[in-house]
């Protein structure tokens, strides 16, 4: 679903800048920085995302789960592993 706002565009020393409206910037999500993209006669904004966001959170749910055990079991583990690795 897409929403459509009419916002002016306002001069900024030599640039040109918008006010993203509210009810945009909640469909975005929280961003500290976006990327501005030209296709055609579009100017889309989108935030950026960084490759590993949202892990530890991910991370805390699967320990929590008990979904963080090794799959292979001890059975695997090497010298190197069971004598100097810190699990």
């Amino acid at each position: 679903m897409s929403i459509g706002i009419t916002t002016r565009v306002v001069k900024i020393g030599n640039s040109r800048g918008i006010r993203i409206p509210k009810p945009l910037l909640d469909r975005l999500g929280p961003a500290e920085e976006v990327e501005l993209i030209v296709e055609g006669d579009q100017l889309i904004v989108r935030p950026i995302r960084r490759p590993r966001d949202g892990w530890d959170e991910q991370f805390e749910l699967m320990a929590q789960r008990g979904d963080d055990r090794l799959l292979d079991g001890a059975a695997s583990l090497t010298g190197w592993d069971a004598e100097e690795w810190e699990w």
